[in-house]
């Protein structure tokens, strides 16, 4: 039987859990690593801190991305789970940075 290519993630799913994994890597670094381009991370990540999910943290030259693991999944049938949950279930390192709630 042969297997589709369709995934169970998209790649604003994907990019989240690395930077979850990996805050301080560089925008070209994750796209290298997901297999996409580094316009698409760049525009992942735009979508995503516009939304909320994510925070940039300028420390010199570089960026750390801070994650609001609080934040609930965008889907209306899974709007009763967070972030974090995914996260946590994908076995993401702790502690990631997560975005305060004060930010």
């Amino acid at each position: 039987m042969k297997k589709g290519k369709w995934t169970f993630l998209t790649n604003h799913g994907r990019v989240l859990i690395y930077i979850a994994k990996h805050p301080q890597s560089t925008t070209q670094k994750t796209a290298e690593k997901m297999g996409v381009t580094l316009r698409t991370v760049q525009k992942i990540i735009s979508d995503l801190e516009i939304d909320g999910y994510l925070a940039r943290q300028k420390n010199g030259r570089k960026n750390t991305y801070l994650i609001n693991n609080k934040m609930p999944l965008r889907h209306r049938l899974e709007q009763d789970h967070v972030v974090g949950d995914i996260l946590d279930a994908l076995g993401t390192e702790k502690p990631f940075k997560r975005l305060r709630q004060s930010e």
